[in-house]
């Protein structure tokens, strides 16, 4: 059988009398983020950039996160920002302080303020519409704690994996897979969260139900009613007083040992608007998995019944309709969680989100170094023996990333010309009294 394959050079392919175009490419040039390459013989090499991926989320509420653990700073910049939102440093600065290290002794003993800066994107106390730059410097650096571990790669870290992809790494801290990162989410995140509560009064609140054994029993907590007081009532911000102290007691266990344990964050948002997200690729609950499974040390996802729903029949698990004193299409349960068919129905969103245990420990391990030898390692340095605490505000700030961001595409497709009111609401229209906002 005859080949396919055509005998044609490929677009932008050398030809046979180019053989030192790459040919004589030092190490150094590799540095460089702009290559010449040209199309074709007839025409003049183009400019083209390499651009950096993975460190931006959203199309519309678009955010970039920067930085490394011990570097300069970390932050982040947000564009798409909606302008006349009133948005100080003290707003980012309630949610930064939930997530900074050091608050307990159940969480790293690093000691960093994490006290923001926004240095553009806001005049005269309102955001511009313009990109929002925020910045959190880096104080508490002890770079010769990972003295070791620029030898030797930690068991499960990202170490072994950045050094396969690109060939070096930050060995101080994890550079970008070091949960410093999460700072410049957690500061767009609380931009999201000022938005989406003035706008349709969309509350996201999160909080541990399980870390290592010990597990919130279903149903003891009641969304209904649950409040940031009642979560952040402990340091383990578990609702639950009583459950509360034998998670606290259970990552006690593991800290004086030198070892870690995981946990699970769950997470509920309350008035969504209805519509959002958008079939087929880019359904609520895919983006809510994306946002939530790229933070640090996550393992799972679940939103809705879950994995628990497998176990039921058709008519157990379906959340039958019903209409509402105020007219409304309600469902009587929710097993759904707030998403069907990938778009937001109008009830209470709840995912759980899965932390594995922090893979720095202070036990005696066996690894490989980067010159490929085995050894052992005993990591230094300071590490929380359960992430899921400070974890609690990270899962708040992703979510809200997303929500925002669907919101913004929601009124940008579905309500630019007039709803069809037999089946649409339109999306809430707060006075700019009621939103704090002011011209």
């Amino acid at each position: 059988m005859a080949s396919s394959l055509s005998t044609k050079p490929f677009l932008g392919a050398l030809s046979s009398d180019e053989p030192s175009r790459f040919g004589s490419l030092r190490h150094s040039d590799l540095r460089s983020a702009v290559l010449r390459i040209s199309t074709s013989r007839q025409s003049r090499p183009r400019t083209l950039e390499i651009k950096a991926v993975g460190s931006t989320y959203g199309n519309y509420f678009r955010v970039t996160t920067f930085g490394e653990s011990h570097g300069g700073g970390v932050g982040c910049v947000v564009d798409g920002c909606p302008p006349r939102v009133p948005l100080s440093e003290a707003d980012l600065q309630v949610d930064l302080d939930r997530r900074r290290p050091g608050q307990s002794r159940i969480t790293t003993p690093r000691k960093e303020t994490d006290t923001c800066h926004i240095y553009s994107g806001v005049a005269e106390g309102f955001t511009t519409g313009s990109p929002i730059m925020i910045k959190v410097p880096n104080t508490d650096q002890r770079g010769k704690d990972y003295s070791e571990m620029s030898m030797a790669y930690r068991p499960s870290h990202a170490d072994a994996t950045y050094d396969f992809k690109y060939g070096t790494r930050s060995v101080e801290g994890g550079g970008r897979s070091s949960a410093r990162e999460t700072i410049g989410r957690v500061a767009a995140g609380a931009v999201a969260k000022k938005i989406l509560k003035a706008y349709a009064g969309t509350e996201i609140l999160a909080y541990v139900s399980q870390a290592h054994k010990i597990v919130l029993p279903e149903g003891l907590v009641d969304h209904e009613t649950l409040t940031l007081d009642q979560v952040e009532s402990n340091i383990v911000r578990c609702p639950d007083p009583e459950y509360a102290e034998k998670m606290i007691a259970a990552i006690d266990a593991v800290r004086v040992r030198g070892d870690s344990v995981g946990g699970v964050v769950t997470c509920i948002v309350r008035n969504v608007p209805r519509g959002l997200g958008s079939p087929v690729f880019d359904k609520l609950e895919a983006e809510l998995a994306k946002a939530a499974l790229s933070l640090p040390a996550t393992k799972g996802f679940e939103f809705g019944s879950g994995f628990a729903g497998t176990f039921l029949t058709g008519s157990e698990h379906n959340d039958e309709f019903f209409m509402d004193e105020h007219g409304r299409v309600r469902t009587r349960t929710n097993r759904s969680g707030g998403i069907q068919g990938g778009i937001s129905n109008g009830e209470t969103i709840h995912m759980r989100i899965a932390f594995k245990p922090t893979s720095t420990i202070g036990r005696k391990q066996h690894t490989v170094t980067r010159d490929k030898k085995e050894t052992e390692l005993i990591a230094r340095g300071r590490h929380d023996p359960c992430v899921v605490p400070r974890a609690v505000p990270m899962v708040e700030a992703s979510v809200a990333l997303v929500l925002i961001d669907q919101l913004l595409a929601q009124y940008a497709q579905c309500q630019l010309f007039p709803i069809n009111p037999e089946f649409q609401e339109p999306l809430q229209q707060p006075t700019l009294e009621q939103s704090g906002i002011s011209l």
